[in-house]
């Protein structure tokens, strides 16, 4: 039902077609349920089994691994193609078990929530699922209650709604039945509340003018299930390095084999040679260590509160250079506190404590404050635990989150509510009333009765005659009255949620509460920021990372809340803009672009807008990290590179959205992602560069003796064999090295390739180097040791595979003292070097596996020539890493 927020609540109840009082009767209910259906957002298809298995398979990686496989076959090497068959399904069993079990996990937490409501139905009140509630049922609403779908308000009493999911309002909305303008944005809608959100404090009835995908949350949700999910950088790289190795696999393999044919060659052996090329260029190892060393950082980042859906998710974070932060529970706890006193004596700032019964500080100018030292401070204190609505249960609170902070705060200051109510019963209580927007309780005293009052700072004002002063109360005059306005719209503009406190005392505690009131002074109460907020910030802005917070809140309360938490620095000018200043993206002019690109706070904006100011950062190459914990969080967490929702306080439809889900709601958490997922990127590049150089040697040694008359160095099986021992391994072990100092560096450029053209010059010199050892050793036991072509491949063979376990020390870091070396200290690349050089041994001397690959004992001149031949590159590749040399290979390449 449209616009039922602006139409009066008899109208509304007249096209529904309801009486308030009985409720529809069954019959009623089960034709409406037949033609709206239940009450339910659309339900997410859950992924299964098979589709998460095809998933594995679909990388041009894993179509190397086949292709290969399939030529192997077609040509009767059977022995050589279920080899790559068992390399691709361990890739494809790593992947799927990973993913699985992150799918799971994910579909577990979504099981988790379920809503009844209360309704009137046959002139009976009874309580039902939610997902049985048609449009035009009323529900009655009570404090902690679940709003169980879009309801217009027909009766409030003090009714006040949690919104902070759904429209980023940090502070609780005062509801009400009349009718607002049509005009009226969604966060102001005071007539409505809405599927999804809690009941803060009183209580109230609606009729259901919505339900399911009608309502603001099944919009948001429909929004967040159409937008396209961005392919992560990880994967893109990754295909397109497996692109280009397709290329030249196909064109190097080709040439070789007819270049050969034509200049004489047997057919079946350069036939026989294109497939070793084959096998010697694919990165056999490249898709399972890959998936290891993801699974590793989400394991790792799981054991730090962070559940990762999917492995790329990981690598993703360490590519991200904007963090766009929602402010609601993710920067801030979500949760009203104490944080000034503003009395006659001038503004008091409270340290707050988190919880009843820790003390709080209050200073003023930096300097401790003493409560006892000043009447006004002490009786505004008084006046704010008495005129209060929240109940106390032993050492917790409950109620309105507003008036929580009330208890909780003046608690810790030593002005306990429980200790002021057995001093002063509570002989009459006031509620607080949408006309007068003030509360008050009545106490008795030897005195008379104390009537303590609060509210709106300008109504509290009007109806003040005089100001309690430390030399007692003195008369309110109009220039004072001014001031104190003034003082109240310079804490709104420090984003406080500002009430005043009065007091009078009386003989008849019946009297108007509201006349003749003394005022004691302004209690400030704010969202405060998460513990350790500042420095995760501070972290972002060393390691190069934009953070922006994107808010549906006040722009003023955002201002405030930027500066407390460092995203804005105290010298700096906040820039900030809100929703309604920014235009449709496809009518915005570049200058427009720009200014949104510089300003780092937006508020009171709306959900599709999010999905603008992603794609404005994403049109300019940046890599966009979105968090957040609300529905009106949910598209633009699915739109992002990668979405983080929180856990904790996390909706159902945010974490559905995201690709990530922090457990314990801490923005710090996200730094520490960051910092691992750029240690995956490195250490992915790495290995990547291991393994391609050693490769490449093979395909050198191959290259070069096919095209004259003398027998291949290695046997397509052997190639195969080498690259499993020499790449699995120590490449798995290259993968999980630690990460060192990365927060200190600038994020990677977005359109950098996981191999720049420095990196292929590396690998082709490191291939250049390897391969040229091995046929230096092949062709000198052929012509000066006259040994059998069995053997002299049998020597090559081992010299290729303990050359290229030992290039594994060719990867640590340059210029760094071997002692910290964070790849020569990896205890996992000694023990890989160690497991290779036992399956060398077993290829060689072991009878079964022997026969297979073909090789025999090298004899001791041939173990003379493998460590020669095996040590030369180590040697070499270590005098590259001298600052000399490097300055030299970056001026030529790069």
């Amino acid at each position: 039902m449209g616009g039922a927020f602006a139409k009066s609540r008899e109208d509304v109840v007249a096209e529904l077609g309801v009486d308030p009082e009985a409720g529809l009767d069954s019959a009623e209910v089960r034709r409406r349920l037949r033609k709206h259906g239940r009450n339910k957002l659309a339900e997410h298809r859950r992924r299964g089994m098979w589709e998460i298995l095809v998933d594995q398979v679909k990388s041009l990686v894993a179509a190397l691994l086949l292709l290969a496989a399939l030529i192997s076959f077609g040509f009767g090497e059977i022995v050589q193609g279920i080899a790559i068959l068992i390399a691709l399904l361990l890739n494809v069993g790593i992947g799927f078990f990973t993913e699985l079990r992150a799918t799971r996990s994910m579909e577990a937490l979504k099981r988790m929530e379920r809503t009844e409501a209360t309704v009137r139905r046959d002139g009976q009140q009874r309580r039902i699922e939610a997902a049985g509630i048609v449009p035009g049922d009323i529900v009655v609403l009570n404090a902690g209650d679940i709003v169980p779908a879009d309801l217009r308000v027909l009766e409030a009493g003090n009714l006040t709604s949690d919104e902070s999911s759904l429209t980023g309002e940090s502070v609780p909305v005062t509801k009400s039945p009349e009718a607002v303008a049509e005009d009226t944005p969604l966060a102001e809608r005071a007539s409505m509340v809405f599927k999804g959100t809690a009941v803060a404090s009183g209580s109230g009835i609606g009729v259901v003018v919505a339900t399911g995908k009608g309502t603001e949350l099944g919009r948001i949700s429909e929004l967040a299930e159409e937008t396209a999910e961005a392919r992560t950088p990880l994967e893109q790289r990754l295909d397109d390095l497996a692109l280009r190795l397709i290329i030249v696999i196909l064109v190097v393999s080709a040439a070789v084999s007819v270049i050969g044919i034509t200049v004489g060659r047997d057919l079946y052996l350069m036939v026989e040679t294109g497939i070793a090329l084959v096998v010697a260029a694919i990165p056999e190892g490249l898709p399972v260590v890959a998936s290891i060393a993801l699974a590793r950082g989400m394991w790792r980042l799981a054991k730090r509160n962070a559940l990762i859906e999917q492995l790329e998710a990981v690598e993703t974070l360490g590519s991200v250079n904007v963090i766009c932060s929602d402010k609601t529970g993710t920067l801030t706890e979500n949760r009203m506190a104490l944080s000034e006193l503003v009395v006659a004596d001038g503004p008091v700032r409270v340290a707050q404590a988190d919880t009843r019964g820790d003390k709080a500080e209050l200073t003023r100018d930096g300097k401790p404050v003493d409560i006892g030292d000043s009447g006004p401070l002490r009786a505004a204190l008084e006046v704010a635990a008495l005129c209060n609505t929240a109940g106390i249960e032993e050492d917790d609170t409950t109620g309105d989150p507003m008036e929580r902070a009330l208890v909780v705060g003046t608690a810790t200051l030593d002005v306990d509510r429980r200790e002021l109510l057995e001093a002063m019963p509570e002989a009459r209580r006031v509620e607080f009333d949408s006309e007068t927007l003030m509360m008050a309780t009545v106490h008795e005293t030897e005195e008379g009765y104390r009537f303590a009052v609060k509210g709106a700072p300008e109504a509290v004002l009007s109806a003040a005659e005089k100001v309690l002063t430390r030399e007692g109360a003195r008369d309110l005059g109009d220039d004072d009255k001014k001031a104190w306005v003034d003082r109240n719209e310079k804490m709104a503009a420090e984003g406080l949620r500002a009430l005043a406190l009065a007091q009078k005392v009386e003989n008849d505690k019946d009297a108007e509460p509201y006349t003749n009131l003394t005022l004691l002074g302004l209690v400030g109460l704010i969202d405060p920021p998460r513990e350790g907020i500042r420095e995760a910030i501070e972290a972002c802005r060393n390691a190069g990372i934009n953070v922006v917070m994107i808010t549906g809140d006040h722009p003023a309360t955002a201002v405030a809340i930027a500066r407390e938490v460092g995203l804005v620095r105290a010298d700096e000018e906040a820039r900030v803009m809100k929703g309604g200043e920014l235009r449709p993206l496809d009518e915005m002019d570049e200058e427009e672009r720009k200014r949104v690109l510089d300003t780092h706070i937006f508020a009171r904006v709306e959900p599709a807008q999010k999905l603008d100011l992603i794609d404005i950062h994403q049109d300019t190459g940046s890599i966009v990290a979105m968090t957040g914990d609300g529905v009106n969080d949910a598209p633009a967490l699915k739109k992002a590179d990668i979405g983080i929702a929180m856990g904790r306080r996390g909706t159902q439809v945010a974490r559905e959205a995201a690709a990530m889900v922090l457990n314990d709601d801490s923005f710090a958490t996200i730094v520490d992602a960051v910092a691992q997922g750029r240690a995956i990127f490195r250490n992915i590049r790495r290995f990547i560069i291991y393994m391609l150089s050693g490769n490449a040697g093979e395909i050198f040694a191959v290259s070069a003796v096919a095209l004259i008359n003398a027998p291949l160095p290695l046997l397509p099986l052997q190639i195969l064999y080498i690259n499993i021992i020499s790449d699995v391994f120590p490449a798995l072990a290259l993968g999980v090295t630690p990460g060192g100092q990365t927060m200190n560096e600038a994020p990677r450029r977005t359109d950098e390739a996981v191999l720049t053209r420095r990196h292929w010059a590396t690998i082709g010199g490191y291939g250049l180097l390897i391969g040229g050892s091995v046929l230096a050793v092949f062709a000198y036991a052929l012509l000066a040791l006259d040994m059998s072509e069995t053997r002299a491949v049998a020597i090559s063979f081992a010299t290729f595979s303990l050359a290229r376990l030992l290039h594994t020390l060719n990867m640590r870091e340059p210029e760094t003292p071997l002692a910290a070396d964070p790849v020569l200290t990896n205890r996992y690349v000694w023990g890989a070097i160690a497991i290779g050089v036992a399956l060398l041994l077993a290829a060689l001397y072991v009878p079964y596996v022997s026969d297979a690959l073909q090789t025999v004992d090298p004899g001791l001149n041939g173990w003379i020539l493998i460590g020669i031949g095996s040590v030369v590159p180590l040697i070499i590749g270590q005098l590259t890493k001298l600052r000399l040399v490097r300055t030299f290979w970056r001026k030529l390449f790069g």
